[in-house]
């Protein structure tokens, strides 16, 4: 399975700005700028659809990781705070609140660091990159 999304940026970095729109189309040419990623301009940034996707992913690795050790959560609510500091994101750090009954504290830990040692997207998060690069 392969997922694409594409990044549309005009200008400098710093007056420019840009569009991101992905293959399902939840996102369609939603803005993003300098304003947008270091102050608090209008539109997303990538350090917060990187959150979202860490959040989401752990969300469900969680609630499959629970199934498979016979319990079925009523909820599960994780916020992803990822960090920028100096040019580089240096963390994603995770905060979680579910509600699963007949679990045990526990129980419920040694499942959720089972999640967030093996969701693909915190495995994804230390990655190599790789590029294919051309002028239009």
């Amino acid at each position: 399975m392969k997922r694409t999304a594409t990044a549309v940026w005009n200008g400098s970095g710093k007056e420019g700005n840009g569009n991101l729109t992905t293959q399902s189309t939840v996102l369609n040419k939603n803005q993003y700028s300098y304003l947008s990623r270091f102050e608090q301009g209008i539109g997303t940034n990538p350090e917060e659809l990187i959150a979202a996707a860490h959040s989401g992913c752990f969300s469900m690795k969680l609630a499959f990781i629970l199934n498979a050790a016979g319990f079925t959560a009523d909820t599960i609510e994780t916020t992803s705070t990822v960090t920028l500091d100096a040019g580089v994101i240096t963390s994603s750090h995770l905060s979680v609140k579910a509600t699963v009954p007949g679990i045990t504290a526990e129980q419920f830990q040694a499942c959720a660091e089972d999640a967030k040692a093996n969701c693909p997207v915190s495995k994804a998060l230390n990655m190599a990159i790789t590029m294919d690069a051309s002028l239009a």
